[in-house]
């Protein structure tokens, strides 16, 4: 009986976490429909709820407004409503500080959070995972000795939690791994081991080979 109860767990538990992110995900896009008039929502032309339609709201919105943002117009009125919204006293620090970061992470020519590492950490002879986020600010290389790299060490099971390191390159190690693995074996705190990648001359790489034979 333990077995089939185990057996049917792994098939139950998968799924009804993937279930409960999509309907947290559903319910949470559909709250865009509060956008449109209350005459024309689902509620009032059909009498219910259509759950999803938020989330095709929401893709068309974000369609919309790259479009905007893509031609000479749009781009100067989102200036225009950045310069105004720099005014402003509280929102400004805000605003700016997002919009940094969100430029740096979904930026084409960045390389934050391309690469996955392995840091030492917390101390000598414990190692874990990190992201490869940047290089110090020059105001804070001018204090370290040699070359350092920015790295976010994520916490398991939650890796949207962790800490920002500044640490020696030649302390760092690139992994063969992407980072979407790299995040799979975060989260399921080291249960889920990435699959052997092929070297460069089409071989799986050697068993007992690690990443600390592959210094930066």
């Amino acid at each position: 009986m333990k077995r089939y109860i185990i057996a049917g767990l792994l098939v139950w538990v998968p799924l009804g976490i993937t279930i409960w992110v999509l309907h947290f995900l559903v319910t949470t896009l559909d709250q865009t429909l509060l956008l449109v008039p209350e005459s024309a929502r689902p509620e009032a032309l059909f009498g219910f709820h259509i759950p999803g339609l938020g989330v095709v709201l929401s893709f068309l919105i974000l369609l919309l407004t790259g479009a905007i943002a893509a031609n000479f117009f749009g781009a100067r009125l989102i200036l225009i409503s950045e310069s105004l919204l720099g005014r402003i006293p509280v929102v400004k620090s805000i605003y700016s500080s997002v919009k940094q970061v969100s430029d740096t992470l979904l930026s084409d020519t960045s390389n934050a959070f391309r690469k996955a590492l392995l840091v030492e950490y917390p101390y000598p002879g414990s190692w874990t995972i990190a992201f490869q986020t940047g290089s110090p600010a020059i105001a804070v290389a001018g204090y370290l000795v040699d070359e350092h790299i920015s790295v976010y060490v994520p916490t398991t099971p939650n890796p949207t939690s962790g800490f920002f390191l500044m640490l020696p390159r030649s302390r760092v190690y690139d992994l063969d791994m992407t980072v979407d693995e790299a995040l799979k074996y975060i989260i399921s705190m080291g249960v889920v081991a990435p699959k052997p990648h092929l070297s460069p001359v089409g071989r799986e790489m050697p068993a007992g080979t690690s990443a600390l034979d592959h210094r930066n």
